[in-house]
């Protein structure tokens, strides 16, 4: 009676070891979740520090009709750090996405998984939110480009209508300007020169706009549908 009594106990000992070991383990992973939490939204808070840089960057370039290059590689530099940066924050978002809807899949429930699913969406939204300001300053800063080639082809007496003019942007030619008005004597070379950098600027901008489009679809979708299934979960 007395060696069962012992095995019992020794067997409730070792039943409250592995819950301990458990516990220390959920513990420590939520410690590594925070962490990567944390993590992240400083990667989007630089994001949109980089977007305000970016801002004045543009109304310096825009100021000056010949702006200098070291103004322009630093747009360059701060637009590369924003995409890489974007990349950086999507693919952890993605990991941690993965990672939710494997527990889901196993029909897991805690609450753990709903703190990870919150913080999941609210930095996805965060995301989408800095990212589609910095759609908007580029959206702006080509528009604003695209005014100052309309005026000075208007000084020049050749007048475009908006389509007009977006159809020879669209060209990617950085030549399509100066070659109709090059023999225009009433040109002068600051005028044809401001031209060709708004041009190129706004090329520039494109494959930007081009490179970032895909991700911020994919996790504006994303977002979308997490806006779904709450309003789903609270008043389906």
């Amino acid at each position: 009676m007395k060696d069962r009594t012992r095995e019992l106990r020794t067997a409730k000992d070792s039943d409250e070891d592995d819950e301990v070991a458990v516990g220390l383990d959920r513990d420590r992973f939520m410690d590594e979740f925070f962490e990567q939490v944390e993590e992240i939204r400083g990667f989007i808070d630089k994001i949109a520090e980089n977007v305000e840089e970016v801002k004045r960057k543009h109304s310096a370039i825009l100021a000056s009709p010949n702006p200098d290059e070291k103004t322009k590689a630093e747009l360059e530099e701060l637009m590369s750090d924003i995409k890489k940066t974007a990349n950086k924050v999507r693919s952890k978002l993605k990991g941690i996405e993965q990672s939710i809807e494997q527990e889901e899949a196993l029909n897991r429930s805690s609450a753990d998984l709903r703190i990870r699913k919150t913080q999941h969406s609210t930095l996805s939204r965060k995301f989408v939110e800095v990212m589609s300001e910095y759609n908007a300053t580029q959206s702006d800063y080509r528009e604003r480009c695209k005014g100052r080639i309309q005026r000075q082809l208007e000084i020049t007496g050749r007048t475009t209508t908006s389509e007009e003019l977006e159809d020879m942007l669209e060209s990617g030619n950085p030549a399509i300007f100066s070659s109709g008005i090059i023999m225009d004597s009433n040109i002068t070379k600051q005028a044809l020169n401001e031209i060709e950098t708004r041009h190129s600027e706004i090329i520039k901008l494109e494959n930007s706009i081009r490179e970032l489009h895909d991700m911020f679809m994919d996790m504006a979708m994303l977002v979308e549908s997490q806006i779904k299934a709450d309003w789903s979960s609270k008043w389906g």
